[in-house]
């Protein structure tokens, strides 16, 4: 009788600290989202786990770079137990989050903390790429990020630029040798990719440069 009880007690004292656990991450990320820094700091202070996912698999440094929520970005980058790769529910990490935003400084200090310039399928290069900051798909570069990279079906970087980022990041890419031959999964090369786009002039640039 008193062994039931104890169990009884444990499972609903494990009832309620589940509770209030899933409560403060509903709190933290809902404060994420809006740049709260005070509760952000104070539920880390509390034990809150900076990498935990939300409900959507997505985590805070990621959401926080989406969002513009520089204040809680500083925060948890302070903290000694980011891990600054953390990815989401789609496998995608923050530094691809500011390389696709374009948020040049926040893809520096990211890259400072030991964030990966590549890994394998898509990486932060197609994101900037297809982003709208050549200075980051500079960055990048310069950080050694692979201009040949594959994503899952083969697209490279340079596709993602020529039909969704600026022309400058399509020309670096090509002074770092990127291969405008390259074709994907679907058979499609850099200039198909320009052309889907309505780029036609940068479309015929490529192909010029594939002769």
């Amino acid at each position: 009788m008193i062994k039931r009880f104890k169990t009884v007690v444990y499972l609903l004292v494990a009832i309620a600290f589940n509770s209030a656990f899933a409560d403060s991450l509903v709190d933290f990320f809902r404060a994420v989202n809006v740049d709260d820094v005070a509760t952000v700091s104070g539920l880390l202070e509390r034990g809150v786990d900076p990498n935990a996912p939300d409900e959507k698999g997505q985590v805070a440094m990621f959401l926080a770079l989406r969002d513009g929520s520089p204040r809680v970005i500083e925060a948890l980058l302070a903290h000694p137990k980011l891990k600054i790769d953390a990815a989401n529910a789609s496998d995608e990490t923050p530094l691809m989050m500011a390389a696709l935003r374009g948020q040049l400084e926040w893809a520096g200090r990211l890259l400072d903390r030991g964030a990966r310039v590549n890994r394998p399928g898509w990486a932060p290069l197609h994101y900037a790429a297809a982003g709208p900051e050549p200075r980051v798909v500079n960055l990048l570069l310069d950080r050694g990020a692979d201009v040949q990279a594959a994503s899952p079906n083969q697209t490279t970087p340079l596709m993602m630029a020529a039909r969704y980022g600026d022309e400058l990041s399509v020309d670096l890419l090509l002074a770092h040798h990127a291969d405008v031959r390259t074709r994907n999964a679907l058979g499609l090369n850099a200039a198909d990719f320009a052309r889907l786009g309505g780029r036609a002039g940068l479309a015929a640039r490529l192909e010029a440069a594939a002769r």
